[in-house]
């Protein structure tokens, strides 16, 4: 596909041990062509972790991207009227996140620009890290499955025998997942083994 004049808002919630791992999938759409524009919940703007320090993460994104971060739902709410995402891809998507958009909760500048593309009928791509996936958030993820333009990257256990209910998707397959939803279609298969 010709990512070339596709606008791709790319959200990041906060799982920050899945960092590393989707940071170059932001860079797999920059180099397909794609205009980039991240957007992230209010953690990565104000937390360090043991997987990193937020500045660090800001700085990486504006550097792959070339745009600036969109932090706040101030920021995210021009993304409705202006339909400026052709596709919007949460990756990482946590627990909490899942569960706030299941149930309509409009709370950060992540949810804010889902819940624009909803309104605009336009692709939402989820690709869900969550350590109760298949526990109390399984019926949030079910009720997101059946959702009219809503779309998953492929997912499975991470750690079965460890984390039974935890649940994380292929993060490579983050642009394909895209690429199918812009056709109207979920990339199969949907359940996947990590590995």
């Amino acid at each position: 596909m010709n990512w070339a004049g596709i606008t791709v808002g790319y959200a990041l919630s906060g799982s920050h041990c899945t960092f590393a791992e989707v940071m170059p999938e932001i860079k797999r759409f920059v180099d397909a062509g794609a205009n980039v524009v991240p957007i992230v919940s209010n953690t990565i703007m104000t937390t360090d972790t043991r997987f990193g320090k937020s500045e660090d993460w800001q700085t990486q994104l504006k550097e792959i991207t070339g745009n600036e971060i969109i932090s706040t739902i101030v920021q995210a709410e021009p993304l409705g009227p202006s339909k400026l995402l052709d596709v919007l891809v949460i990756a990482p998507c946590t627990g909490n996140t899942t569960s706030r958009l299941a149930n309509a909760i409009t709370d950060s500048a992540v949810l804010m620009a889902a819940k624009a593309q909803m309104r605009n009928g336009r692709p939402l791509v989820l690709a869900i890290s969550t350590n109760d996936g298949l526990g109390l958030n399984a019926a949030n993820i079910a009720k997101l499955l059946v959702a009219k333009h809503i779309y998953f990257v492929p997912f499975g256990q991470d750690n079965p025998v460890q984390k039974p209910n935890s649940l994380v998707a292929r993060m490579d397959l983050v642009l394909e997942a895209c690429e199918a939803a812009l056709q109207g279609k979920q990339l199969q298969p949907l359940l996947v083994e990590r590995h």
